[in-house]
Formats: structure tokens, sequence, C-alpha cells
């Protein structure tokens, strides 16, 4: 394998941005009530996968940046 820091913060920022998808659908199937959870913990997961789909990963990548 690669052993490249650019390949890897690449695969990293992805893969935050697949689990916060991975946690929206599974709050958003928790409020629909197919998963037998309370209403409020639907909201939770849903809150915190937006957040981990469309900040976390700019937040990374701006800590990342290459100093100019």
């Amino acid at each position: 394998m690669n052993d490249d820091p650019a390949r890897r913060r690449f695969m990293a920022l992805h893969a935050m941005r697949w689990a916060g998808v991975a946690l929206f659908i599974f709050g958003a199937l928790v409020l629909t009530r197919r998963i037998a959870l309370p209403e409020e913990a639907g909201y939770v997961f849903c809150l915190v996968g937006i957040v981990d789909a469309l900040i976390v990963p700019v937040l990374l990548a701006r800590r990342w940046k290459t100093p100019e």
C-alpha cells in the first residue's frame, strides 16, 4: 500500500462523510419508527450525522492544510 499522508487524509475525510451519512440514515429510520428507539435519539443521530458529514471534514481539511 501507499504510505502517502495526503492519501490517508483524503480517505479519512471521506470516511467521516460516509459515517455522517450513515448516522443520518440511522436517525431517519428511528424517526420513522423502523428501529425501536426513542424519538429523541433519532433527532440526536440526525444532528450528529449532519455535523459529521458537513462540518467535520471541512474543519479537518482546514487543520491539515499545508502552510503557505
